[in-house]
Formats: structure tokens, sequence, C-alpha cells
């Protein structure tokens, strides 16, 4: 009975072990996130470069999972954003933007990243989107 006892609460705790490595991973996430400013140095839209239609655009991700647009040190927008390290995919929604921040909304495939930039892929019906982000 003492083994039964042991091997449940061996389980219990390592289950809350996988949830502690989760948040950890989060908030890795988060802090990697909201610990400055980025920048798009590379768009592409269906095999063409729109990079130069960001130049302006500066983007600051906040805690609460707001995320505001400065264009040319202005906030231009302000929308929310999500990241999950388990998926590797990160999420944004400028509700009512227009172009070009309408090309970010929606749900992105994170192929590379380190605590200094982003690189994703998004692809919805005959759109294929690459986005690099670098942190300022």
């Amino acid at each position: 009975m003492r083994r039964i006892v042991g091997i449940l609460i061996l389980i219990a705790l390592l289950s809350g072990c996988k949830k502690t490595i989760e948040q950890v991973q989060e908030d890795l996430v988060l802090k990697a996130m909201t610990d400055g400013q980025w920048k798009i140095t590379n768009f592409i839209l269906n095999g063409s470069s729109k990079t130069a239609d960001f130049a302006n655009y500066k983007f600051k991700y906040y805690s609460n999972k707001t995320v505001d647009a400065f264009n040319n040190g202005v906030v231009e927008k302000t929308g929310t954003w999500d990241g999950n390290a388990s998926t590797m995919t990160t999420s944004a929604n400028f509700s009512g933007a227009i172009y070009p921040l309408d090309q970010i909304n929606g749900n992105w495939n994170i192929t590379k990243n380190s605590w200094t930039y982003v690189e994703a892929t998004q692809n919805i019906g005959p759109n294929t989107k690459f986005m690099r982000l670098d942190k300022l």
C-alpha cells in the first residue's frame, strides 16, 4: 500500500513539474517579447519582398498581450498578440488595420528564433508569408 501511495505522489509531483516547465517556457517568451522594441527586417508575400512597406514601423509588445505599432515614432494602432513556446507559434491581431499592418494579423509558425530575432511563416489560402522581426 505504501508503494502505491509513493507512486501516486511521484506521479503528482512529475505532472506538476511539467506544468512548471510549461510556465517557465511561457514566462521566457513573455520576457523576450516585452523587453525592448522590435522591427520587421524582412517581409515576403508570395515570393515578393514587402519589407520597405514596414520601414517606418517599430513594435512594442506588452505583458498584458497588447502590442503597439509605431509609425514614425507615433502609435498608429494597438493590437493583441500571443505566443506559445510549446507549439512554436505566435499570433497578432490589429483589428481594423489597413495595409501593411493587416498583413501581420493571424497565426504564425515560428521557424527560427533567439533572444534577438524571430522568423515565422504563415500560409492562408493562396498566400504564403515570411516575416523576420529583430529586436532593436
